[in-house]
């Protein structure tokens, strides 16, 4: 799935406030707000709905420490 820090780097990809990524998701801005935040765990399908919607629409999320030396945190960047 996905971290805080993937979403809120994705969304700034993007150029979504939470209110785009909410619409395109299905999942409410406030538990948008409250992952990123910090202060919530969201259920898988939360996680699964909100990844979605990132690569629908061309975001490649990168596993923490894939394809890196030294060791690097998980990522995201734009599909080419």
């Amino acid at each position: 799935m996905i971290t805080a820090a993937q979403c809120r780097a994705a969304r700034g990809l993007l150029k979504w406030k939470q209110k785009d990524l909410a619409e395109r998701s299905g999942v409410g801005p406030i538990a948008i707000f409250k992952f990123e935040a910090g202060k919530t765990s969201p259920h898988r399908a939360t996680l699964k709905a909100l990844k979605d919607a990132f690569e629908e629409a061309g975001v490649i999320f990168i596993a923490e420490n894939e394809g890196c030396e030294p060791a690097r945190g998980a990522g995201a960047r734009l599909n080419d």
